[in-house]
């Protein structure tokens, strides 16, 4: 192809994913003049301490200086994968306001300040992109913004935490409580050494926030999704959703309604005849309904060195493509709607409701007369005898507004006939 153009790039970060990315362009060298009509080269990389030895990292490309790398009128890409809220927004500001392109892999970031971000690359003309920031190497954003655009979204939904699916995996297949599980995902590597961000739903919601606002058109924050983890969830529970032929998946769930979106993670029972049930260990998957389109799924592994290197350096193709083109930052922020995130208390779901009460007759019809009065319908009822006097009942709920279960719930909670309620989840369906 004669001689092609190369292509600077920065590289912010040289942990897990910024080793993926550069073993990945090393692989693909001989390939990108033929796929892009120019190479890519990283002429520096920032980290904090440039003595240390990295493994597959040209250590003369290293440097401490973000300035060195701001000032450098050859760089044309940012790629940011050092995560955190700063000094990342710091960098990634700079840079868009320098003319220079970014890539990012910061689900943290975009979930709280992904306005921001995107309006300084729309008023500088330049491209910021972000699919790692969600589900890992699985394509979402990109299919979102482009090759679902002619759709109306109505609900997004999915397992995009691997760490959480893993051990509700093995307590599903293995019959485990959660802390094995948990211990277990701790010692194969797939916990953090500090989990809460996984297993508290925290790290699912940011995604689901990323995922809500691209899919409607309108922006949703971190703060705007209500969250629970499954630090609760037991065995029992996961037997009685065997029961139920369910399974239970800590899902992300952002649905379009007339009243507003609704946008939650929580533990939830889901049909096992569900595509997402069977979404099992690490591995993520989201869900799209569209007018158009109908459901579509997206499935792979969320997280890792590759995989996320692979989204990473999937963008950097698109922004070289689009320099050669000539046309950088055409498709930046899409939230050209306003819609109201609805508060918590006016969600809708159906519900599970495992609790010990009494074992004599009249207790199902007081408790049922509790849920009637407040506007909560019962579908389903499974009574099982348990010892001295106990009674272990689950109810499963029609769909509800929230705080008619809740007000149902609390009242009760203090009738003296229930002696316990181990269990309150959500179930997934109309």
């Amino acid at each position: 192809m004669g001689n092609v153009p190369v292509i600077k790039a920065a590289l912010l970060g040289a942990g897990t994913v910024g080793g993926g990315v550069c073993q990945i362009l090393e692989w693909q060298k001989d390939e990108m003049p033929k796929k892009l009509g120019a190479s890519v080269e990283l002429k520096k990389i920032l980290v904090r301490d440039t003595k240390k030895e990295r493994e597959g990292i040209d250590s003369s490309l290293l440097t401490d200086s973000w300035q060195e790398i701001l000032e450098d009128p050859e760089i044309q890409i940012v790629i940011e994968v050092m995560g955190g809220i700063e000094p990342a927004r710091t960098c990634i500001l700079e840079a868009l306001r320098a003319g220079k392109n970014v890539v990012t892999a910061n689900k943290d970031l975009l979930a709280e300040y992904g306005r921001e971000l995107l309006d300084t690359a729309e008023d500088q003309g330049v491209d910021l992109m972000f699919e790692a920031a969600v589900a890992g190497g699985i394509p979402i954003i990109r299919p979102l913004k482009q090759c679902l655009a002619a759709n109306h979204i109505s609900e997004v939904m999915g397992i995009v935490n691997g760490t959480t699916n893993y051990i509700l995996t093995r307590m599903t297949a293995d019959h485990m409580e959660f802390s094995e599980a948990l211990a277990l995902a701790t010692e194969l590597g797939y916990a953090e050494a500090d989990p809460t961000a996984d297993i508290e739903g925290h790290d699912a919601a940011r995604k689901v926030a990323i995922l809500a606002s691209i899919a409607f058109n309108s922006r949703v924050t971190f703060q705007d999704v209500y969250t629970e983890g499954i630090t609760k969830i037991t065995a029992a529970d996961i037997r009685y959703a065997a029961e139920l032929n369910m399974v239970i998946k800590l899902l992300g769930v952002a649905r379009n309604t007339e009243e507003g979106i609704e946008v939650g993670v929580y533990p939830m029972l889901i049909p096992s005849d569900h595509p997402l049930a069977t979404v099992n260990d690490a591995f993520n998957a989201v869900f799209v309904h569209g007018d158009a389109v109908d459901d579509a799924m997206f499935l792979g592994r969320g997280a890792g060195k590759l995989p996320t290197g692979s989204a990473v350096a999937g963008d950097i193709f698109e922004i070289v493509r689009d320099i050669q083109a000539g046309c950088t930052g055409r498709i930046n922020c899409t939230c050209y709607k306003n819609l109201p995130v609805k508060p918590k208390e006016e969600m809708q779901s159906r519900y599970f409701l495992r609790l010990h009460a009494e074992d004599r007759p009249g207790v199902l019809a007081g408790i049922a007369s509790v849920f009637g009065n407040n506007n909560v319908s019962i579908a389903q009822v499974i009574q099982k005898s348990a010892a001295e006097g106990t009674a272990e009942m689950v109810i499963i709920t029609d769909r509800v507004v929230e705080r008619h279960f809740r007000d149902a719930l609390l009242i009760i909670k203090e009738m003296s006939i229930v002696k316990e309620i181990p269990s309150v989840l959500r179930v997934y369906g109309k």
